[in-house]
């Protein structure tokens, strides 16, 4: 069972949908925010959680969420402005303990740390996952 009863994710796209449809299934209780209602067509049908359209950097949208009673809040669009201001909101405003945000530019990263924000960099972890296969065929002797 995950460490987070109650999530809000921001963001059904690959990877809001595929976050919210495993942790759907693993029990918790999960609201995905999207601005796009066609996002949702990503969810499975046995995706048990609730769907919000609207835009989750509008407080209004946040509260409908339940944002005061939610453990964590997972920002995975595609915008970095986008993650980091409903990020912050989430931990700032709001209280939510346990705050992750997908960014794309690893030079933002530090900036979220100082919010109290997790991040998740898809850049900097295919640039380790590249130099790690560059190593292992280094290593075997390949070129």
């Amino acid at each position: 069972m995950p460490s987070c009863q109650y999530t809000i994710i921001v963001g059904c796209g690959r990877l809001g949908s595929m976050l919210a449809n495993r942790l759907s299934s693993l029990g918790s209780s999960v609201v995905v925010i999207d601005q796009d209602e066609a996002a949702f067509k990503n969810l499975s049908i046995e995706f048990s959680g609730f769907e919000i359209s609207g835009n989750a950097a509008e407080l209004d949208v946040l509260r409908r969420a339940r944002i005061e009673k939610a453990d964590c809040l997972l920002a995975t669009t595609q915008h970095d402005n986008v993650n980091l201001m409903v990020a912050q909101v989430a931990r700032i405003v709001f209280g939510v303990p346990r705050v992750v945000a997908r960014i794309f530019d690893p030079s933002r990263e530090e900036v979220y740390r100082q919010f109290g924000i997790e991040t998740i960099c898809p850049t900097t972890l295919s640039a380790q996952a590249f130099l790690g296969v560059l190593g292992d065929q280094t290593q075997a002797g390949q070129p």
